[in-house]
């Protein structure tokens, strides 16, 4: 449906949903980075990166299965951002984008979504060790989800306002410099 159809198409009414609603968290992540300026910021930044998921006794049994696969999705709390703003300043360089249209971790719901390679599952531990982690140390794991190539790939789809870049060879700073961390 196009732009124009939805304009012609009769007011549909939103679906009343509470102005709340109960999310649980499921566990935690464990990582070896403790401030923001220390973690990739994208998968792809931290290849090999090892994290352990810490899944809270009630949902241990949920893991049953999840070791058959090679990639699990995780849905997390940005539980370190504070605020959002519409428009944000990507790691490109360029105008300042839609937040939307981006994945910086200041946004309206703080929720986040990456994808990790599975090493091990121990269920009765409630241990999933994982490489390819990109999260903060203590970061509040919502659920997890198994990566499905036949279904979560398509790799035909465009890369949107960062089509220029890409073809220009611009990288993002996807990784600051490291810095120790910080005693406390």
């Amino acid at each position: 449906m196009s732009s124009s159809q939805f304009a012609q198409a009769p007011a549909i009414a939103a679906p009343t949903v509470s102005s709340s609603f109960e999310i649980r968290v499921i566990g935690s992540v464990r990582t070896p980075w403790r401030r923001r300026e220390d973690a990739p910021h994208q998968p792809t930044a931290a290849l090999d990166a090892k994290g352990v998921l810490e899944i809270d006794a009630a949902y241990r049994p949920a893991l049953a299965d999840l070791g058959s696969f090679d990639r699990a999705w995780l849905l997390f709390l940005f539980h370190r951002s504070r605020g959002w703003a519409p428009t944000v300043k990507p790691p490109r360089g360029g105008p300042k984008r839609g937040v939307l249209a981006t994945r910086a971790p200041n946004r309206p719901s703080q929720i986040g979504l990456t994808c990790v390679r599975l090493e091990a599952v121990d269920v009765s531990r409630g241990l999933v060790e994982v490489r390819d982690v990109d999260l903060l140390d203590g970061t509040p794991l919502l659920d997890v989800k198994p990566y499905l190539p036949t279904t979560d790939a398509w790799p035909e789809a465009g890369h949107g306002w960062l089509e220029p870049y890409l073809a220009a060879g611009i990288e993002p700073k996807l990784k600051k410099p490291y810095r120790p961390p910080r005693a406390e």
